[in-house]
């Protein structure tokens, strides 16, 4: 913990780092989520925001969405700065695709194995999955990407 209350753990220091390097990327994605969840049109919170039943609707727009506005491409880009922020290298240059890149029912998720570092996990969370009743429920979460940002070390 740092005198004025911040973790300073290796995960914090990537996601620090993530923050501030690749701000644009991250507002893109928040700008691609709010587009694919205001074509939503199956259901509504209590608060009026849209969501939906069908995965379809989420992943494959999702994936569509961010390579339409160019930000699947750049996606990768954060494995690299994460790395780096670690002090350490990428044994191969990341791709858009599997295994460095899924698009899952939450947002995008990039990773990579790193050499006596364990494995890179950053999920740029911008949907929630309701599992409450007889088929699960998207919605887009409150916050934005920025905040809801995950870096894991596993």
């Amino acid at each position: 913990m740092t005198a004025d209350g911040r973790d300073a753990g290796p995960e914090a220091a990537v996601r620090e780092r993530l923050l501030a390097e690749h701000g644009p990327l991250f507002d893109a994605v928040d700008a691609v989520a709010d587009a694919v969840a205001d074509r939503w049109t199956d259901g509504e919170t209590a608060d009026g925001r849209t969501t939906t039943d069908d995965r379809d609707a989420v992943v494959p727009a999702m994936r569509e969405a961010l390579e339409a506005a160019g930000a699947l491409e750049h996606l990768p880009g954060l494995l690299a700065t994460g790395a780096d922020a670690l002090g350490v290298g990428l044994p191969a240059s990341p791709v858009a695709a599997p295994p460095y890149l899924v698009v899952t029912a939450t947002g995008p998720v990039v990773r990579a194995t790193l050499p006596d570092a364990g494995r890179l996990v950053v999920t740029v969370r911008v949907f929630t999955v309701d599992r409450v009743g007889d088929s699960p429920v998207y919605r887009r979460i409150e916050r934005d990407a920025r905040e809801a940002l995950a870096v894991e070390l596993r």
